[in-house]
C-alpha cells in the first residue's frame, strides 16, 4: 500500500528559522521560500507533509522511549545510555537535559510548521474540499504537539501565529487555556473536516482526531480545571472509535508485533516508516526502538550481534514488579512480548570446570545458548539444573543491568546490516486495545466498574490461551485505577505510554516509589512535569517562568 513520505525540505524549515538571518538572504540559491511555495498548491502539499515529519524525532527515538517509559513502575534503566536521570530522578534532570531541550525545540517547531500552513493557505486557490482536509491534518497534528506539550511540561508557551521572525517574547499560558483555545478546537475542526480514510496511509482520519480528543478530555477530567462533561465525552469519543470504523482486535496478540503485519485492523493511527527511506538514509530517524529493550546477548557464549537477534543497546529494563503483572497460565502476552531462547550463532567448544563455572558441553550453530525461563518459570531452574545444561540460564536472581528478560515487540528483522540504527517499522500511536482501555478508565471516572470491566474483559479474553477465556474475565468488584493501570502495563508494555498514563492519573510518585527501587530515593511530587528547558529561559525577555521544585 501507498504510504505518506514525509518530506523535510530545506524550504519547509524556513518559517522556523530567523526572517532576517543576512546568510539566508546572500546565499539563497533559489527564489524559492516559504512565502513563495507554500502558497502554491504543491507547495502546500509539501508544507503539510513537513509537519507530519515533526513527530519524528520524537516517536521511536531514544529521546521518546527515554521520556515516556523510564521512571516509572514498570521500567527501570539498563546498563548503558547517556539520559538514565529520567530513571534516577536526581540533580541531572534541570534545564539542561538536552532531551528536555529538544523535546521543546521540535514539538514547537512542529507547531510553528502547523501555523505557517494554516496562515498560508489563505487565498490559496485549489480543491476547496482537499485544502480543508490538510487544514484539518495539520490543526490535528498542532493539538498533539500542544497535548504532548502539556502532558510533559504543564504551562507552556501558546502561540496560533506563524513566526518568521526573531522572537524574544514567550508567554506561560495555562493549560486550561491552550485547551480551550488550542487543543479541543483544533481536534473539534479535524473530527468535523477529515475522512474517515486516506490515501496514503499515514494521514490523520476521523477515527485518531477523535482517539486524540478522547484522550485529551479524559485527561483533563483529572485536573481541577476539568469540565463535568470530560469523562462522558470521552467515553462517547473511544465509543466512536471502537464502532464506527471497522477496526477490530486482531484474534492473536502476537500478531500485533509481526513486522509484514503492521497495516492491522487493529491500528487507529500509526506513525510511518518507508522502509526503503530508512534503509538508503534518506529518513535519519526511523523506527529504533530494536535497539533499547535488549539485554547483552551478543557478548555471551555461542552468541555474536546478528540482525534477528538485534543491536542491544540495553537502555530500558523491566522492574521486578512488572514481572509479577502477567499469569502466564491464563495469558499470552508476556510471552508474545519478550524473547526466551538465543540460539547459538557461533560454534563454542566444550569448556572444563572452573571455580566459579560448571563443565559446559560444546555448542553448534543452532543449538539454545541462552534461556530465560522468566516469571513464574524460575522457581523450574534451580542452580543445580541450570549447571547440568550447555547452555546459560538467566533467572530473576541473576538479573542485572545487562542481562534481563528483552521485550522483543520493535525487534527489526529487516534491518540491512546487523550495526543499523534506523528501523523501518511504523511507530503505532493508537491501536484498538488501548481505545478500549482508555473508554474503561474513562466509564471508571463515572463510577461505572460494570462498563469499564467489560472493555477490561475484551481485552483480556483477547490476550488469553486457548481455553482460558472465561478465567482471563474479572468482575466489576475487581476494577479500581491501579488494577486499569496493571492492565495497561500487560497490554501496552514498552510502547511509549506508561510515565503519561501515571502522570496522567496523578499516579506517577505513589507507584514509582512502591515499584522502581533505582527512582525510589529522589522521586517527587514536581516530577510530574519536566524542567522547562534552560534554553527557553535565557532567549526569553525578562527570563522564563520554570517550573516548581527545579531550580530557578
Amino acid at each position: 500500500m501507498k504510504r505518506i513520505t514525509y518530506k523535510i525540505l530545506a524550504l519547509s524549515l524556513i518559517v522556523s528559522m530567523v526572517s532576517c538571518d543576512k546568510f539566508l538572504e546572500e546565499e539563497l540559491v533559489t527564489d524559492v521560500s516559504a512565502a513563495s511555495y507554500y502558497t502554491t498548491e504543491k507547495g502546500f502539499g509539501d508544507a503539510v507533509n513537513a509537519t507530519y515529519a515533526q513527530l519524528k524525532p520524537f516517536y521511536g527515538q531514544e529521546r521518546g522511549f527515554a521520556m515516556t517509559t523510564m521512571g516509572s513502575d514498570i521500567w527501570t534503566n539498563g546498563s548503558d545510555g547517556g539520559h538514565k536521570v529520567f530513571n534516577t530522578y536526581d540533580v541531572g534532570l534541570n534545564s539542561a537535559e538536552s532531551y528536555v531541550r529538544d523535546a521543546w525545540r521540535d514539538w514547537y517547531k512542529g507547531i510553528n510548521q502547523a501555523n505557517a500552513v494554516i496562515a498560508r493557505s489563505e487565498g490559496l486557490e485549489m480543491d476547496e474540499e482537499i485544502k480543508t482536509i490538510r487544514l484539518a491534518e495539520v490543526r490535528f497534528l498542532r493539538a498533539l504537539f500542544y497535548f504532548d506539550l502539556t502532558n510533559t511540561y504543564g504551562d507552556v508557551h501558546l502561540s496560533l501565529e506563524e513566526t518568521v521572525g526573531i522572537e524574544i517574547e514567550a508567554n506561560q499560558t495555562s493549560r486550561a487555556d491552550i485547551y480551550s483555545q488550542a487543543i479541543v478546537p483544533d481536534l473539534e475542526y479535524a473530527i468535523a473536516n477529515l475522512p474517515e480514510t486516506q490515501s496514503p496511509y499515514g494521514r490523520a482520519t476521523k477515527a485518531a482526531a477523535e482517539f486524540l480528543l478522547g484522550k485529551a478530555l479524559l485527561t483533563r477530567s483529572y485536573t481541577s480545571w476539568a469540565e463535568s462533561t470530560d469523562a462522558s465525552r470521552a467515553e462517547t469519543l473511544f465509543s466512536n472509535v471502537i464502532n464506527n470504523y471497522g477496526f477490530s482486535l486482531l484474534d492473536n496478540y502476537a500478531d500485533l508485533w509481526d513486522i509484514d503485519n503492521q497495516e492491522n485492523s487493529e491500528i487507529v493511527w500509526n506513525i510511518t516508516n518507508s522502509k526503503t527511506q530508512v534503509d538508503d538514509g534518506t529518513d535519519g530517524y526511523g523506527h529504533r526502538g530494536h535497539l533499547y529493550f535488549l539485554m547483552e546477548y551478543d557478548v555471551q557464549r555461542g552468541m555474536t550481534r546478528d540482525v534477528t537477534n538485534g543491536r542491544p543497546w540495553k537502555r530500558h529494563r523491566p522492574t521486578e514488579f512488572m514481572l509479577t503483572l502477567w499469569d502466564r497460565s491464563l495469558d499470552i502476552r508476556y510471552d508474545a512480548s519478550f524473547k526466551h531462547v538465543w540460539y547459538a550463532n557461533k560454534d563454542e567448544p566444550a569448556t572444563e570446570a572452573s571455580a566459579s563455572e560448571p563443565a559446559r558441553a560444546a555448542l553448534s550453530i543452532g543449538d539454545t545458548a541462552i534461556y530465560i525461563p522468566g516469571p513464574g518459570k524460575d522457581i523450574e531452574w534451580p542452580q543445580s539444573r541450570q549447571d547440568t545444561k550447555a547452555y546459560m540460564t538467566i533467572t530473576n536472581d541473576e538479573y542485572t543491568e545487562r542481562l534481563f528478560p528483552s521485550m522483543n515487540k520493535w525487534i527489526d528483522p529487516t534491518r540491512p546490516d546487523r550495526q543499523k540504527t534506523q528501523g523501518q517499522r511504523d511507530f503505532v500511536l493508537m491501536r484498538l486495545a488501548d481505545a478500549y482501555l482508555l473508554r474503561a478508565e474513562a466509564r471508571l471516572q463515572q463510577s461505572d466498574a460494570i462498563g469499564a470491566a467489560e472493555d477490561i474483559n475484551e481485552v483480556r479474553v483477547r490476550a488469553a490461551l486457548p481455553g482460558m477465556e472465561s478465567a482471563m474475565e474479572i468482575t466489576p468488584a475487581e476494577v479500581d485505577l491501579d488494577f486499569l493501570l496493571d492492565e495497561r502495563a500487560r497490554e501496552l508494555a514498552g510502547e511509549g505510554h506508561r510515565w503519561w498514563d501515571l502522570a496522567r492519573t496523578g499516579k506517577l510518585v505513589e507507584r514509582t516509589r512502591l515499584y522502581n527501587p533505582v527512582a525510589a530515593p529522589n522521586i517527587q511530587d514536581y516530577h510530574i512535569v519536566r524542567p522547562i528547558p534552560q534554553d527557553q529561559i535565557d532567549r526569553t525577555l525578562g527570563g522564563y517562568p520554570q517550573n516548581d521544585g527545579y531550580p530557578q
